[in-house]
């Protein structure tokens, strides 16, 4: 399993909007700049989170965007599942996928199952808010 630049990026822009004034919209511009990514790019990343309840956007003079959930209620292992969408560690666990014909005798299913478990499990023990109180 690879986290792609989505939810890598996700994440930055989850604290860079924690450490801004609360309360306040941030423009994109602004967090692009101070990320060192692509405004155009965070723009697909920010529509997810959008999408997902966990930022809420204004258009016009003072838009941009704001946190809609505190960040200790800010699940990083569902902001990644919102971005990567499984985080399965191969496609056979992965949700909606078809019940793979040889699933009954794969010596190596039990292994993948827990090497899920263990991604799963250590994703969704941290928050935003831990992130950044770890730094």
């Amino acid at each position: 399993m690879l986290i792609s630049t989505k939810g890598r990026y996700a994440l930055r822009i989850l604290i860079d909007m924690t450490e801004q004034e609360p309360g306040v919209f941030i423009p994109l511009r602004g967090i692009a700049e101070r990320q060192g990514i692509s405004e155009k790019y965070l723009e697909s990343i920010v529509k997810e989170l959008v999408k997902n309840n966990i930022v809420i956007g204004q258009r016009g003079k003072g838009g941009g965007y704001r946190l809609c959930v505190p960040p200790e209620k800010i699940n990083v292992g569902e902001v990644l599942s919102y971005l990567e969408g499984s985080l399965a560690p191969v496609s056979c666990l992965a949700d909606g996928t078809v019940r793979c014909p040889r699933s009954d005798s794969c010596a190596t299913l039990d292994f993948w199952r827990g090497l899920d478990e263990v991604i799963n499990g250590y994703t969704a023990k941290f928050t935003i808010a831990d992130l950044i109180n770890k730094r």
